[in-house]
């Protein structure tokens, strides 16, 4: 059993272009991302799936400075990317993680694996169908079987962009569940799409981060509930923006 975490990360994010190479004290937002997952315990490699594209080199770079493995595939289908990914290093279970997720919880990646192969699914999300944790510790564990099946069958361009959807609109084809938080904590929003949403992670990795010293969820929360008004900051933007997005170009597509 190999378990693989692949990072799908490129520098040409439309709504923040640029936003995995972003300072976040004194180091990109990737490399903080790629240390983070190395704390997870139940994982055995970690990939960069990048794109082909001269510009996404800077990935690369920082992904051979962190000793970690690198793919390139295709820009926009994503579904293909980790799909060669996960077969060119022979993973059995994919473990996936987006590159806008800065404070990804390594205890949480290791209870998301952890039930999904207690219970034998062919895909576990913290995020679908039923979020119930901050927008930004999004968690995807499936099958190989279950990713080259959609690898085959998958055609709109959504299930092509988001790696998963298929999975997840086909309830009938994959054991599907979702592993969720005791509380649920979805209206707060971690992740980084915005400008405004990296000045909140700035604000929390200033108050939390210390190097080779973890935060982990709890710890956000703790400084949350003493200093409420940095949720402020960006709770303004609505959750699955770009997956919304992504729809509208299935419509163009028929």
């Amino acid at each position: 059993m190999v378990i693989v975490a692949i990072i799908q990360a490129r520098v040409g994010s439309t709504r923040l272009p640029k936003k995995v190479l972003a300072e976040i004290e004194g180091k990109p937002m990737l490399l903080h991302i790629i240390d983070r997952v190395k704390q997870a315990k139940r994982i055995d490699k970690i990939i960069i799936a990048t794109t082909e594209l001269k510009k996404d080199k800077k990935i690369i770079k920082i992904a051979k400075e962190s000793g970690v493995e690198y793919f390139r595939g295709s820009e926009n289908d994503v579904l293909d990317r980790y799909y060669q990914a996960a077969k060119k290093f022979s993973a059995n279970t994919i473990v996936r993680i987006t590159g806008d997720c800065p404070v990804v919880d390594p205890q949480l990646i290791d209870k998301t694996v952890d039930f999904f192969l207690k219970n034998n699914y062919d895909h576990v999300s913290t995020a679908y169908p039923k979020a119930t944790f901050p927008d930004g510790l999004d968690i995807w564990v499936f099958s190989f079987q279950a990713l080259e099946r959609a690898w085959k069958e998958a055609v709109l361009p959504s299930e092509r962009e988001h790696v998963t959807s298929y999975m997840w609109k086909h309830r009938e084809l994959f054991k599907i569940a979702t592993f969720q938080n005791d509380e649920d904590l979805s209206n707060m929003r971690w992740t980084v799409d915005e400008q405004i949403d990296l000045k909140f992670i700035r604000a929390i990795y200033k108050r939390l981060y210390k190097p080779g010293k973890l935060f982990l969820m709890k710890d956000i929360l703790n400084l949350l509930n003493k200093e409420p008004k940095l949720a402020k900051i960006n709770q303004s933007i609505s959750r699955d923006e770009g997956y919304k997005k992504s729809l509208k170009e299935n419509e163009k597509s028929k």
